[in-house]
């Protein structure tokens, strides 16, 4: 069983795959002042709530947007497991050729999700990851990651707009019973989920102007089960891709354990 850890700017999502398939999966707050105990910690609690053995691990990798919480979290790893985790960056095997202007700056989550798309369909393929920030990035027909497109999450822009006016509540991220709002609560919920889904709709039309072709489109990320239903793409939704992802990276970047004689 591989421990899967995806470091996110509001969660950290710990999972357990085993022979491929997503065993489990939980959630912690991702907390820059928090001590490896923290979150060696809770990660036990989160195990232990699953009814998974942490001593059963045989591997571990990482993939992280907060760079601030690596060595918290390799060192939570540690103490819990006695492992070293892999960390996705630069000089990880993934077996994507990777077409933009400095490859050693791309995320480590952007990467992953990419082999775990790879892994289940063909190219091309459009992947729309909707956390804190909404990625959506564009692999080519040879299965070639060639770029995309970063906006503000959903969440994130709606708290800026309720910190940024007077009069503008904080609200649910919820679709209202229609576009054509007729209160102020409903408004915003038309924009933020309607108005999410048209821009991720239209993001998609014109990369697949750019492909050539039309694509298969993947979406993850916390938020897009809220969303992606209100697109008028066929859009495939898979929860587990980075995870999925991370373990393939597992496997090809995995020192061969030594054979007793």
């Amino acid at each position: 069983m591989i421990l899967t850890i995806d470091v996110g700017n509001t969660n950290v999502v710990l999972g357990c795959v085993e022979d491929g398939v997503v065993v489990s999966r939980s959630r912690l707050a991702t907390n820059t002042s928090d001590l490896p105990n923290d979150y060696a910690m809770k990660m036990r609690q989160s195990f232990a709530f699953d009814s998974i053995d942490y001593h059963e691990f045989e591997g571990a990798i990482l993939s992280s947007v907060v760079p601030q919480v690596n060595r918290a979290i390799r060192s939570a790893v540690r103490k819990l497991t006695g492992l070293e985790c892999i960390i996705v960056g630069a000089g990880i095997k993934t077996g994507v050729n990777v077409k933009i202007d400095d490859p050693g700056t791309l995320a480590g989550d952007l990467i992953t999700g990419t082999v775990g798309a790879l892994s289940i369909y063909k190219p091309p393929i459009i992947i729309v990851d909707m956390g804190t920030a909404t990625t959506i990035v564009a692999v080519d027909k040879d299965g070639a990651y060639i770029g995309g497109a970063i906006v503000p999450g959903v969440n994130l822009s709606f708290e800026a707009l309720s910190q940024g006016t007077s009069l503008l509540p904080n609200i649910s991220i919820e679709a209202p019973r229609k576009c054509i709002a007729t209160n102020t609560v409903d408004s915003m919920k038309s924009g933020a989920v309607f108005g999410t889904a048209a821009m991720i709709d239209g993001m998609i039309d014109r990369m697949e102007e750019e492909l050539g072709q039309s694509a298969t489109i993947v979406a993850t990320g916390g938020l897009s089960g809220g969303i992606i239903p209100y697109c008028k793409h066929e859009i495939k939704h898979e929860p587990d891709l980075l995870l999925k992802g991370l373990a393939i990276l597992y496997q090809k970047n995995a020192k061969p354990k030594k054979q007793h004689k």
